[in-house]
Order: structure tokens, then sequence, then C-alpha cells
């Protein structure tokens, strides 16, 4: 049993904000409707979107949970449709200071339990990259989130560079998550979009970081996808197979074969499949990848670190997966929640 163990991939909520429609006059944000003790619905305009329990806003249920399943430290985020790319971006920039200020209270709090990234107004590149100041510089947060793409920006977007190059040159960390699930309009039975539509999101996040160029021109950029990378580690050789036989497609902003960038990008270990994590330590390295879970919601690996200890991998490895890649990732300390 390894003697740290941190989940990087771990949503939060506040319990509470303000009416965001009265707040800025128009629809389409999140509220929570605590219709029952220690459960509230996620609603959207009257509109019911998710249900989630108290473990999504209580640090204090969170840890009791961590400490069931033997978790030392989560690393929290908002839960991506608080993303709100479509609003105004001033009213993003709002919301986000609201959120990112809650996680740094609950980070200052128990300092030795939780690990911050915050969100940004990333369809205002001058926006994002000044909330993204204000998280490192003042809220001490280790790093932030993003969706898998902006509106109709891919990551690769010339828009969203200075971002991405504010963040290597702060040394933040950058998660990314899939939201606004691609071909949604056409998955809408069988939870199809979270199934289908998530895997191909992130793979769609990695491919236009690798054939933008993007992890060219930013080499010390620590990212990281979730869920495994999605879609991308199976279908890899595909991939490099049309990045040789269609140069005339493939090599048009980046002249570099795909499996450059593998050392350059981190992937979570949330695979559910023994086969599949086999395949990601022997393709990535044990030293690309890091623990995360999904927590709280039931798609996740519902009994965290389950799945590596299963794997009966040496400690040097187990370790690795279970806290040295994330803490290399963060660019944090072991010694801050060991002592």
């Amino acid at each position: 049993m390894s003697d740290l163990k941190i989940d990087i991939h771990t949503h939060i909520l506040p319990k509470n904000w303000p009416d965001l429609k009265e707040r800025y006059g128009y629809g389409g944000f999140v509220q929570l409707e605590h219709h029952k003790c220690d459960c509230a619905r996620m609603m959207v305009d009257g509109k019911f979107f998710r249900e989630v329990q108290d473990n999504c806003w209580s640090p204090e249920v969170r840890m009791k949970d961590c400490d069931h399943h033997g978790v030392h430290v989560q690393v929290l985020s908002t839960v991506p449709i608080m993303f709100n790319y479509w609003a105004k971006p001033e009213d993003t920039l709002d919301l986000s200071r609201f959120l990112n200020d809650h996680i740094a209270e609950v980070v200052e709090r128990y300092p030795t339990r939780f690990i911050g990234l915050g969100t940004l107004p990333m369809q205002s590149p001058k926006l994002a990259i000044q909330e993204l100041e204000r998280c490192v510089k003042d809220l001490g947060l280790a790093g932030v989130q993003i969706g898998s793409h902006i509106n109709d920006w891919n990551l690769n977007d010339e828009n969203l560079f200075e971002v991405f190059a504010a963040a290597e040159e702060l040394g933040a960390a950058v998660f990314v998550h899939p939201w606004d699930m691609v071909g949604k309009e056409k998955m809408q039975k069988y939870w199809m979009p979270w199934l289908v539509g998530m895997p191909a999101e992130s793979s769609l996040a990695i491919c236009s970081m690798i054939f933008g160029g993007v992890l060219e021109r930013l080499p010390n950029l620590r990212i990281a996808f979730a869920h495994g990378g999605g879609s991308f580690p199976a279908t890899l050789g595909r991939i490099e197979h049309a990045y040789e036989v269609r140069p005339d497609l493939m090599r048009v902003d980046n002249d570099h074969h795909p499996r450059k960038y593998l050392e350059q990008i981190y992937l979570d270990t949330l695979v559910h499949d023994p086969k599949m994590l086999e395949y990601l330590v022997d393709l990535m390295g044990p030293h690309k990848l890091a623990l995360g879970t999904d927590y709280p919601f039931p798609l996740g690996e519902l009994e965290p670190g389950k799945l590596i200890e299963s794997m009966n991998y040496d400690q040097a490895i187990s370790d690795r997966l279970l806290h040295g890649t994330a803490l290399e990732w963060l660019n944090l300390e072991k010694g801050r929640f060991i002592k």
C-alpha cells in the first residue's frame, strides 16, 4: 500500500451561490435546488440536469470518503457544466472568481487534504490570463481546469495560445476535461454523450494540441487529460498511420510525429479496465499516468486506486501511479502532505 494516494480528478461545487439569472440578466446557468437533506438537484432554467449529494460540496463528507478508501489528497476542480464559455465573458469571469475563491477557501482550511485547480473565462483569452494569474499568484492554486474545446475553438486555435503560454510561464498545471460533447444531438439515448462523445472529446483535444503545434511551441507546459485520454490511446495507431499516408492533411501546422508528444502529456488512470491500464503503462510509462477517479460521480472509479492496486505492480510503479506523477504534474513536494 502506498504511503500517499493523490486523486487528481475530483469535482466540487459550493453549497450555495447567487441566483445567476438575476445577477446577469439572462438564463442558461446552473442553480442548486436543495430539495431534501444532503441532496440537491442541478437545474438549468428549471430543467433537471443532475442530482448531487453532499459529497459534492462538503469537504468534511469528502474527507470521510477519502479516509474510507485510503485517499490522502484530492485535487479539486469545478463541475464542467460550470465552465459557461457560452456566456458573456465578464459574467463568466465573475462566476469563475466566485468558484475559484470557494476552492481556495477549502484548500486553505485543509491544506494537507486538498489541492485546487481554478476555472477560467476561456472565451476571452485576456480575461482568462487575468484570472489565471490571480489563481496562481493570489489564491495559491496549483493550476486550472479547462474544457476540451472552447465554443467553436479547438485547443489549437491561435486565440487560445497566449493562455497556454501564460500557464507555462506561471508554472501552472492544466487539466483538460471533456464537455459539451461532440455529436450529442445524435446521441439522445443510453447515456451515449458520456460513453461515446466524452472519449472523442479528449482525443479531439489531444490531437488539436499535437497537430496544431501547441505542444511543439510550449515544451514545458504541464498538461493532463482526463479519462485516460479518452479514445486517443486506443486510436493512436490509426492517427500515426494517417500521419504517414496523408502528410498533405496531417503535416499542415506541425511536421513532427505524433508519438513524440507522449512525453509532454499526462493522463489520469480512469479507464475501468486492467487491460487498458496495462496498455497505457506500456504506451506512456507510469511517469505520465496519475490516479484520477471523477469523484463524486457514478461514471468514476468508485473505489479510488482499486484498479491500480489490483495490477500487482512493484512498489516503485505503484507509488508513481498513486502519487509520484501527480506531484510532478502539480509541481508540489511530497513533504507538504507527509509529515
